[in-house]
Formats: structure tokens, sequence, C-alpha cells
């Protein structure tokens, strides 16, 4: 599934074409996704002019003149992409339809926005702008990693006398927002910390040197694009690359990459994902 860093990325290439355009022209071809699409959404959408598009946690948020706002999850296979952008900034045509284009958004500069998911476990959904704080999904959030209510006071506070494992800590959207396997997996790695670790026993220097190892993964993954393991692709269709940098994500058995250690990375399976991590560099 994408995670920030990939939804991010895509929020990124969509900002372009379509803030400050109006949607001529929305087409929803299949009553539901992961869960119903909201009654009469194409009639909803067309006509509304995007004024922002912003990300909260994996969701996409796009403002809209209407007084609504279109939230999109990418879910497991989910892609926006984008064609015949008058910016230039896409070489691709429209492309023809394919079999998984669930929604299409026809934009007044020319831009067209295809919702292409072909696991269907993506989703989108329309909600009054001045309750998106209450909504089912974005409601119960934790703090953004990249965002200003995210330092080391709170995330001692967070993980004060918790016994599950660090791994599990950060995976909890309701702690952080955003974090998934990936940069979860290369965050403790870089910072030394064993996945199994009790959360609750980190000591308060260690954590201070966790936030800022977590921003840095992230913005250096934002920075590549992405990573592309499976079916994810950014707005215009090509891959990310922060999979390259791997440092332990993926590596079972692959030496580490610290220097001298010797040691190779293992894989375990937490909640039932796999971790992987050096046995010699975290402790």
């Amino acid at each position: 599934m994408p995670e920030l860093p990939e939804v991010e990325t895509v929020r990124r290439g969509l900002a372009p074409a379509m803030e400050g355009a109006v949607i001529t022209r929305a087409r929803v071809n299949r009553p539901d996704l992961r869960w119903p699409f909201p009654d009469k959404m194409a009639e909803r959408l067309t006509g509304a002019r995007v004024q922002s598009l912003g990300r909260r946690s994996k969701y996409i948020l796009a403002s809209l003149d209407t007084g609504e706002t279109l939230l999109i999850h990418l879910g497991m296979s989910g892609r926006m992409l984008v064609s015949g952008d008058p910016l230039g900034r896409f070489v691709h045509d429209h492309p023809a339809a394919e079999k998984h284009d669930h929604v299409v958004l026809d934009l007044d500069n020319g831009t067209r926005v295809t919702f292409n998911d072909p696991r269907r476990f993506g989703a989108m959904d329309l909600i009054a702008s001045d309750a998106i704080e209450a909504h089912k999904l974005i409601a119960g959030l934790g703090p953004e990693p990249l965002g200003n209510d995210f330092h080391e006071s709170y995330l001692a506070e967070r993980l004060r006398g918790r016994q599950m494992p660090m791994k599990s800590a950060l995976l909890d959207q309701k702690i952080i927002a955003g974090l998934g396997n990936i940069y979860v997996c290369e965050a403790l790695f870089r910072s030394g910390i064993h996945p199994t670790r009790k959360a609750g026993a980190l000591s308060r220097a260690r954590v201070a040197r966790l936030v800022p190892i977590i921003r840095n993964v992230l913005s250096e993954a934002i920075e590549a694009g992405g990573s592309s393991l499976r079916d994810f692709r950014q707005a215009d269709g090509e891959l990310g690359y922060f999979q390259h940098s791997f440092d332990v994500y993926g590596r079972e058995s692959e030496p580490c990459k610290t220097p001298d250690c010797g040691a190779a990375v293992r894989r375990i399976v937490q909640s039932g994902r796999s971790t992987f991590y050096c046995p010699s560099c975290q402790r």
C-alpha cells in the first residue's frame, strides 16, 4: 500500500494540473470501490473548481469551491494518472480507456485525471469541507511526522508506559499519521532501535534521535519520488526510485550496509507484516 511519501509524491504531481482548474466533466464508471461512492458524485464534482490539493496521512484532499472536499485513498493498487497537461510537464496524450479506470475527471485546462485501481481497495468520498476532521478516516489520526506537532516531547509522552513493540507503536496511526511498514523499518535501522524493543522502554535520548531520523527518511523518499515495489506510479506514470536506497527493507540475508558490521539483514513477522532489521546494529 502506498505510504506517506508515495501519496505526497502523487499530490505534488497532481497539484500543477488540478489547482485552480474547473472539473468540466466527471465520470464515475462503477458504483463503488472499497466502499460505495457518495450519492451523485459525478454531478457534485462537475462544475466544481479545485481550490487546493492537500494531504492528511495517506489521503489526498481536494478542496472544492462548492464547500466540499474530495477525499482520495489510493488503496493497494490505485493510481492517479494525468494526461494532456497544458503546462507541458507530462508527455502523454489522453490514453485509451482501460478496464480499471473507475473515475475520470476532465478539467477546463485540457487535463484529464484518471483514477485507475485494479484491486479496488481504494476509495473516494465527498465531505463538507468544514467537517473533514470529523470524518471516519481522519478523526483520531496522530500528527503529521513532517509537521510541527510531531516532536520529541510529543513522541516521548505517547510512548510512555507502552508495552507494544516499537515497530507496532510507529505504525499506530493514532500516534503518528502516515507511517507505513517500509519507512518504519528504515527509520528504526538508522536509529539503531530493535523493532521488538518495548516502546515504553525507549530512553528520552533515543526518542530525541528517532524524531529527526523519521523526518529525514520520509523527506528523502519524497525527493526520490517514493518507492515503486509493485503498482506504484507517480502522477506522470513514472516509477519512484527510493527502493534503490533501502538499507534493510526487502534485503533479508543480504549483508548489512554499515561498514565493518558483518551481520546479515534478518526478517521477522510482526502483526502479520514483514520486519527487516540488522541484529547487530539495532538494539
